[in-house]
């Protein structure tokens, strides 16, 4: 059997696992999610998105000894001075739904005329040797003022991108990944994918299947 480099996504998502995969198709790569290997939860304490992704990916690859990828996104909004920011996904408490997020962002700017913000995302490839590379994509859009559309999730509602015309959570999966913050850093990772696997190939780090 032939060995594969293996990147570990430091996510139990099952969705970006297999966007991921998609990603690299073509590629000599295996991914796979966090579930498959013993690692630590990484706190995500970091003061900025890049961070955060960096953290992550670092200390999930130097605890199983593989490649591993993270990332780190969410909303700043300009009137909030860049709010909510890397505490997007718990604006509203730690286990805040989307909706009492969402309903936090609208109340903090109930009668603001300055509407704009704008959704940042971050990827950190790291090897177990510390060393580590990412990219980075961001989408600048409107608040509305009450939530438009009921796909997507997060912020998605409420976040109005005039080129197109619609909010996130009005687009298909395909409208949005073409124009938002984490298709644009995606689309970043995978033109240079290739120089990518090369360094990472460097460390050795190969499992057969």
């Amino acid at each position: 059997m032939d060995a594969l480099l293996t990147i570990v996504l430091a996510t139990r998502n099952k969705g970006k696992v297999e966007e991921f995969r998609r990603l690299v198709s073509g590629f000599p790569v295996m991914v796979k999610g966090i579930e498959h290997y013993s690692a630590p939860t990484v706190e995500e304490d970091g003061a900025t998105f890049e961070e955060n992704a960096i953290k992550k990916a670092c200390e999930t690859s130097r605890a199983i000894g593989l490649p591993a990828l993270a990332d780190d996104s969410g909303l700043e909004v300009k009137a909030l001075c860049g709010q909510p920011g890397v505490r997007s996904a718990r604006f509203a408490g730690h286990d805040a739904s989307d909706q009492a997020n969402n309903a936090k962002l609208l109340a903090l700017l109930k009668g603001q005329g300055e509407r704009s913000g704008r959704f940042v995302c971050v990827i950190a490839v790291a090897r177990p040797d510390g060393e580590w590379r990412v990219f980075k994509g961001t989408c600048g859009g409107i608040i509305l003022e009450e939530p438009l559309g009921d796909q997507g999730f997060g912020y998605d509602p409420v976040f109005y991108h005039p080129p197109s015309g619609k909010t996130f959570a009005q687009m298909s999966a395909g409208e949005k990944n073409g124009v938002s913050h984490r298709g644009m850093a995606m689309r970043q990772l995978k033109g240079v994918f290739g120089e990518v696997l090369a360094w990472l190939g460097r460390c050795g780090q190969k499992e057969s299947v």
